[in-house]
């Protein structure tokens, strides 16, 4: 079974990559599309921002540093 630390660790580059390979599939379907796409390429930069993020606040990381300031 994958631990969730793994899991994590696997999603973060695949999230980065995601918005390139969104706008490239938009861009491939027509030449006006591609001014279209332009700002999907950061997307999947914020995504993986907001993924860690997420875990630093909510995860196991924050479930930890609770325990110990109480």
């Amino acid at each position: 079974m994958i631990e969730r630390a793994d899991a994590i660790l696997a999603m973060i580059p695949m999230l980065a990559m995601s918005g390139f390979v969104v706008r490239s599939i938009v861009t491939t379907t027509g030449v006006g599309t591609g001014l279209l796409a332009v700002p999907l390429a950061p997307i999947g930069y914020f995504a993986a921002f907001g993924l860690i993020v997420g875990e630093l606040l909510v995860g196991p990381v924050a479930e930890r540093s609770s325990e110990e300031s109480t």
